[in-house]
């Protein structure tokens, strides 16, 4: 690909901003899009956005969830799962280093070489990065920046002498459990993120230790990807993996790529290990100073593959690279299935043409979520296969159905329910392929639900196994009586046998103890609710002509002022009954100031349509003037864009509900009664609290203005002050247009919707003969 257009790499340490300031570039653009290495990340950076712009501008793409507005702007994804086809104005790959990786570098690998965007183009990742960008992208302007906040070398500490606020590393699911065990007998527990959580539980699981409930987070590599925690400290209980094909040292940058998750922001961070462990020599130096050995060579696969017969796409998928610093990948699951399934005579008998070729690879990149056997893995594709290639085109619903029903079960231990999870994750991958299954957003929406309700209910197990019940705050308080945590929590059961039998304790603790399903605690109930309302869908929320914002009848917060009027802020209600935490709270927060940006994007979507924004020069500024004034701008404001107008430019406006007038620029559309209570809502927040008009009746051409109002609130709302009335800015028009013709202003005053009196002192205002304070 020819690099027309700026590629930039921003390559560094970790905390540099590095992906703050790619999506940050992204929204300066009209367009954009931004790959990301895990589905977790993806939504957290897809909720910082939609917390910008709302989300009707912007789309949310992972192998397993496809949130795509009618008309995105920008689009937030997996890497695997990037529209490539799409052209943007700007496109950024996070994690580019991941381009080394045995099973996914490929992929990264053909982002960097083939992936750009119309107006720029950004790499961000590693400074190991270095030499191999500018070797194969050597137009690439490579930028660094420094850490925000100082990592320094703790050494090794005893688990039970962690500091508060620190994550334990682990790479192995045991070992995390049983970390986890010790640290809730030790320290009244830790939340847990593996990756193999859905992004649900997850989210539960972080918002435990980001409010305060747990001091503790154990976890695989998987908070080692940009996910943003208030992690202090970082230690490591393991230096080796099973990277999927043995078990291995971790090298110095990966480590490095863990242990920078200490620290946010300006704040310092510390790493180290959990003794006896401890770093091998020079190793804790290296990711102090952020020096590391560079990456050599990079995974590569073809992209140009040969879809006329499976051997072909076979050895099209075997091709060797040109450039020495790539190498091919060799044991990628998507070849290896399309190989083992080659050797099926059934299957090579389906696949003859490209049509049924192509149809087999997408089959074949159906990701092994399950990680069980390889072999039951390949009977499933065989058969979903020959599903697909058959007569009907598209997989049989009760077949499916009856797949699905297995899974759709929340009883079972932390690991069947981790087990669910991926498997139901197969089946929303699978319905998310619109053309596979019939009804596919039913599917959807039904395998959804199953992976929410196998999410809270591992949330559940999750917290009854490693999280002694009642907070950080009670935790500490029991805490000053001196009793183990163990002993305390027994001591507070009631006895299950007589009272004042000698084993009534030990009986209680057994009780406590015993595995199975634990009735859900008021937090599990808040997490539940939590969950749901970040997800829910822009209709469930209303916001009232005042900006309070409810959730059905409960009210959740209210707009408030933000830096325009077009960005307004939310404050949150004190939800005193749910009792929510910091973390919660923060994200009921980000959802309804997302909601914010929606409401202010579906109000002026008659001025932001894509023909709207393609109109010429003069058309633009007046398109902007409406925009800053809600829908409503003085024809005086916008006389140097309406004298530059052409008539078919005019006519454009006209076209789409856009009204030029002598005195008034309106939009048609929203002067309607919704787009009136919206507006009313926005106003209520940016104007001081006395200063907004109260809301027209319904069919009131005009309104007498009250003192103390702010005249560009009534304007704001579509009623511009003239005189001592607000005129709706189309009767304001109709009026001008008479009285310019001769009409006498008396007889205009059914028209003003005003008493006889006042119709004379209207009309001189609409004809700029008084000169008031009634601006538009």
């Amino acid at each position: 690909m020819v690099d027309a257009s700026p590629i930039t790499a921003v390559l560094g340490p970790t905390n540099t901003g590095k992906t703050h300031r790619a999506i940050e570039r992204m929204l300066s653009h009209d367009s954009g899009m931004i790959g990301l290495p895990l589905r977790l990340l993806a939504r957290e950076v897809y909720d910082r956005v939609t917390t910008r712009v709302g989300e009707a501008r912007v789309a949310l793409v992972t192998g397993e969830e496809k949130r795509v507005p009618r008309r995105p702007d920008y689009w937030v994804c997996t890497v695997e799962a990037m529209p490539v086809d799409l052209e943007v104005d700007f496109l950024a790959i996070d994690e580019i280093q991941l381009a080394a990786h045995d099973q996914r570098g490929h992929v990264f690998t053909e982002r960097l070489l083939l992936s750009r965007g119309r107006r720029e183009t950004w790499f961000l990742g590693a400074d190991t990065m270095r030499p191999l960008v500018s070797e194969l992208v050597p137009t690439a302007s490579i930028v660094q920046h420094p850490r925000l906040s100082r990592l320094a070398s703790a050494g090794a500490g005893k688990l039970s002498r962690l500091p508060p606020r620190s994550a334990v590393v682990a790479f192995s699911t045991p070992q995390v459990y049983e970390i986890a065990e010790r640290l809730r007998a030790q320290r009244g527990g830790a939340a847990v993120v593996l990756g193999a959580l859905s992004p649900r539980t997850r989210n539960a699981q972080v918002a435990l230790f980001q409010s305060g409930e747990v001091d503790y987070l154990v976890a695989t590599d998987a908070i080692g990807m940009g996910l943003n925690l208030d992690v202090r400290h970082v230690a490591f209980a393991a230096l080796r993996k099973f990277d999927g094909r043995a078990v291995r040292d971790l090298d110095p940058a990966e480590l490095a790529q863990i242990a920078g998750r200490a620290g946010r922001h300006l704040a310092d961070g510390t790493f180290g290990t959990v003794a006896p462990l401890s770093l091998p020599d020079g190793v804790a130096a290296a990711i102090e100073a952020h020096r590391f050995p560079p990456v050599r060579r990079l995974l590569w696969r073809s992209s140009e593959l040969d879809m006329s017969s499976i051997d072909a796409l076979l050895a099209s998928l075997r091709a060797r690279p040109r450039a020495r610093s790539l190498r091919l990948v060799d044991d990628a699951e998507d070849t290896a299935a399309l190989a083992r399934l080659a050797e099926d005579p059934e299957v090579r008998a389906r696949a003859r043409g490209e049509e049924a070729v192509r149809l087999l690879w997408e089959v074949c990149r159906i990701p092994d979520f399950r990680k069980l056997l390889f072999e039951s893995h390949i009977a499933l594709l065989a058969e979903i296969y020959g599903q697909l290639s058959g007569p009907n085109a598209a997989l049989d619903a009760g077949w499916m159905a009856a797949r699905v029903a297995e899974i759709d079960e929340v009883s079972g231990d932390i690991d069947t329910l981790i087990t669910r999870i991926a498997s139901i994750r197969t089946w929303t991958y699978i319905s998310n392929h619109a053309r596979w299954v019939r009804d596919a957003a039913a599917w959807q929406e039904r395998t959804r639900a199953i992976e929410d309700r196998l999410s809270d209910a591992l949330h559940e197990r999750l917290v009854q196994r490693f999280v002694e019940r009642g907070g950080g705050a009670a935790r500490r308080l029991r805490a000053a009586s001196g009793a183990p945590p163990m002993q305390r929590r027994a001591e507070a059961e009631p006895p299950e046998v007589a009272e004042g039998h000698p084993f009534a304790r030990i009986a209680a603790l057994r009780a406590r103890l015993a595995p199975g399903p634990a009735a859900p605690a008021p937090e599990d109930d808040r997490a539940r609710w939590v969950e749901e309302l970040v997800g829910a869908p822009h209709e469930r929320f209303s916001v009232d002509v005042g900006g309070r914002l409810f959730d059905g009848e409960r009210l959740l917060g209210q707009l408030a002022r933000g830096p325009t009027l077009l960005l307004p802020d939310v404050r949150l209600a004190a939800l005193e009954d749910l009792d929510l935490g910091a973390g919660a709270r923060s994200r009921v927060l980000r959802r309804l100031v997302a909601f914010a940006r929606d409401l202010v994007e579906e109000l002026l979507a008659p001025l932001r349509s894509p023909e709207v924004r393609a109109l010429p020069g003069a058309a633009r500024g007046i398109v902007y003037q409406l925009e800053q004034g809600l829908g409503t701008a003085a024809a005086r404001d916008a006389e140097e864009q309406v004298a530059e107008l052409a008539p078919e430019g005019r006519a454009l406006l006209a076209a789409h509900g856009i009204e030029v007038g002598e005195r008034v620029l309106y939009v048609q559309p929203l002067l309607r009664r919704g787009a009136l209570a919206r507006r009313l809502a926005l106003c209520a927040a940016w104007f001081d609290r006395g200063r907004v008009p109260a809301c027209p009746a319904p069919g009131a051409v005009s309104m007498a203005v009250a003192r103390g109002v702010d005249p560009r609130a009534y304007a704001a709302i579509g009623y511009p002050v003239f005189g001592t009335r607000a005129l709706r800015a189309d009767v304001a028009e109709r009026v001008h247009r008479a009285l310019a013709s001769g009409e006498p202003a008396e007889r205009l005053s059914g028209w003003m919707g005003c008493p006889a009196r006042e119709a004379p002192r209207v009309a001189a205002s609409l004809l700029g003969e008084e000169r008031g304070p009634a601006a538009v």
